[in-house]
């Protein structure tokens, strides 16, 4: 029997039809659904301290279970001491099945472990239909282990949907169980 992850399954049996009710979609392709996620972290420090990127990128990979390569600066900025080239940050994108396991443990194991969480903003959104949060240290992933981490480093995750607008893509994320927090109007 094949293996297919919780939230896969959660999507086509509860969030699809909950959406098309909500939206009063006319086809199930109108329906928004989850295309990518991108966890990116920058390592700025890294300029100075080669290891860093090196230990960056084994831990991306852990967290995501997915090889993750490091991101090199675009031009020179000679007041960082910085040459174009240098790698500066770490980065994965997730597709598939390796997405909804990451999605999976970001809202069950990660967020619930953020200190003082009072909920995920709303201020995230592109416009697009697409939304990104910052997470603040990259300990709060069970997959890290806390004694060989040598410096606390936080992390951006993207949510790249096919949705249409900004609300359709917060209804989407509503419903995989993402914590927003509630907004007093």
């Amino acid at each position: 029997m094949e293996y297919i992850p919780r939230l896969k399954t959660k999507y086509k049996e509860e969030i699809m039809p909950a959406l098309k009710e909500q939206f009063n979609y006319s086809s199930v392709m109108e329906i928004p659904e989850l295309k990518k996620i991108s966890v990116n972290q920058g390592l700025g420090a890294a300029i100075t301290d080669k290891k860093m990127i090196d230990k960056g990128i084994e831990e991306m990979s852990a967290i995501t279970g997915q090889m993750a390569v490091a991101t090199k600066s675009k031009k020179d900025i000679s007041n960082f001491k910085l040459r174009k080239g240098m790698p500066v940050g770490v980065r994965v994108t997730l597709r598939g099945e390796k997405m909804y396991e990451f999605l999976d443990r970001l809202i069950s194991v990660a967020i619930p472990r953020v200190r003082d969480f009072r909920g995920i903003n709303e201020k995230g959104f592109d416009g697009r239909g697409n939304y990104t949060f910052g997470v603040p240290e990259q300990i709060i992933f069970p997959e890290i282990d806390i004694d060989q981490v040598t410096h606390i480093n936080g992390m951006d995750v993207t949510f790249v949907t096919t949705a249409k607008t900004d609300k359709e893509c917060l209804a989407l994320l509503k419903e995989f169980g993402l914590p927003f927090k509630n907004q007093k109007k």
